[in-house]
C-alpha cells in the first residue's frame, strides 16, 4: 500500500467518524401536538434538555393526521437523523415496516415492543405510577366517588385505569370509581371540550377527585374540576402547576428521561436496541409534591405512598398489569 493509499484510507475513516458524530438525532412528536401539556409535551422537554446540556440540535416532526406516519418516519431517516425516536404505540406497525428498510439508522419506539435490530422499545409501568395516585385518590375523597377519564380505549389507557382502581381500593376499599374513555379513534388524545363534559357528568355522579389519562384531552378535565371546586389528577407531565390547589397530584411518566437518554445515547455511540422497562425502582414513573399541591398531600399520605412504592419495588406489593391478560381484578 503505497503512502496516498494510506493517507485516503484514513482521510475516508476520519470522515465516516465525524459524520456518525455529526448525525442528528430524530423526534416524531405524535398528534395531539408537543404542547399537550401531557406525553408529548414531556418528549419535547426531554429533547429540548439535551439541546440545552450538549448545544446539540435535532430535528422535529409533528404528524398532523394518521396518514403521515410511514411518510414522516421515512423522510426523518433519509434526512439523516439518528437515533429516530418515535412516539406513541399507534406507531408500531409502521415502524415494523420501515426499520428493515434503513439498517443503519436507530430507532426508539415509546409505549410499544417492536423487535428489530436496530429498534429501542421503551415502555413504561403506567399502573405502578397509577396506583400511587390512586392511593392519593382513595385518602382524598370524601364522597368515597372518584373518577378516571381515559383517552383512547386501547389496552394501554386500561392499564392506567386498572392500576389507579387498585391504589383506590387499597386506601378505601369501599369506594366506587367511576370510569369513562374519551373515543375510540386518535382523535380521543385531543378532545378538551369532551373531556370537560365527561368531567361533569362524573362530578355530577358524586365524584370528587378525577383521574385524567388523555393526552391533551386532560387539559378539559383539570379545567372542569377546577371549575367545580374538585380535584383532579394529572398525567405524564407534572401538570399541578395548571391549577395550583386542584390538581391534587399527577402521575409521572418520564418520557421526557427516555427523550434525553436516547439522543444521548445514540449520539454519544452507546445507542443499545431491545427492550428497556422504566418502572417505579428506575424512577421511570412516579408522583409529584411541589408547591403548587403539597399543601393538599398531608404527611400521612405521603407516608402510605412512600411505603406502597417500596413495597412495590422489593414485590412485596403486586400491582396488576391489565395488558398481561386484559384483565383487571378489581374493574
Amino acid at each position: 500500500m503505497t503512502l496516498m493509499q494510506k493517507f485516503l484510507g484514513v482521510a475516508a475513516g476520519l470522515a465516516l467518524s465525524a459524520s456518525a458524530a455529526l448525525a442528528e438525532p430524530g423526534l416524531i412528536i405524535d398528534l395531539g401536538g408537543k404542547f399537550d401539556k401531557s406525553f408529548n409535551e414531556a418528549a419535547y422537554n426531554g429533547a429540548k434538555r439535551w439541546v440545552e446540556e450538549t448545544g446539540g440540535s435535532y430535528i422535529e416532526t409533528e404528524l398532523q393526521s394518521e396518514a403521515q406516519r410511514e411518510q414522516n418516519m421515512r423522510k426523518m431517516a433519509e434526512r439523516g437523523a439518528n437515533p429516530v425516536v418515535v412516539l406513541g404505540f399507534a406507531n408500531a406497525s409502521t415502524l415494523e415496516k420501515v426499520a428493515p428498510d434503513y439498517p443503519d439508522t436507530n430507532f426508539a419506539i415509546v409505549d410499544m415492543v417492536v423487535d428489530a435490530p436496530n429498534v429501542k422499545s421503551i415502555v413504561f409501568s403506567e399502573h405502578e405510577g397509577s396506583y400511587l395516585v390512586g392511593l392519593i385518590a382513595g385518602m382524598t375523597t370524601k364522597s368515597g366517588t372518584v373518577g378516571f377519564i381515559g383517552g383512547m380505549d386501547v389496552p394501554l389507557i386500561r392499564k392506567f385505569a386498572c392500576g389507579y382502581v387498585q391504589g383506590v381500593k387499597a386506601a378505601n376499599p369501599e369506594a366506587t370509581v367511576i370510569q369513562n374513555m374519551t373515543g375510540t379513534t386518535p382523535s380521543a388524545w385531543n378532545d378538551p371540550v369532551k373531556g370537560g363534559e365527561l368531567t361533569k357528568a362524573q362530578i355530577s355522579q358524586g365524584a370528587d377527585v378525577i383521574y385524567a389519562a388523555a393526552g391533551g384531552t386532560g387539559v378539559g378535565v383539570l379545567q372542569a374540576a377546577a371549575d367545580a371546586g374538585v380535584f383532579s389528577i394529572g398525567v405524564d407531565s407534572n401538570q399541578n402547576h395548571l391549577h395550583p390547589g386542584s390538581v391534587l397530584t399527577s402521575m409521572l411518566k418520564r418520557v421526557d428521561n427516555a427523550v434525553y437518554d436516547t439522543f444521548k445515547e445514540g449520539t454519544e455511540g452507546n445507542f443499545e436496541p431491545g427492550i428497556e422497562v422504566l418502572d417505579l425502582s428506575t424512577e421511570g414513573v412516579g408522583y409529584s409534591v411541589d408547591e403548587h399541591n403539597e399543601a393538599l398531600i398531608s404527611d400521612e399520605m405521603k407516608a402510605a405512598v412512600e411505603d406502597a412504592k417500596a413495597k412495590i419495588v422489593s414485590g412485596e406489593i403486586a400491582v396488576h398489569d391489565y395488558t398481561s391478560d386484559d384483565s383487571c381484578p378489581v374493574m
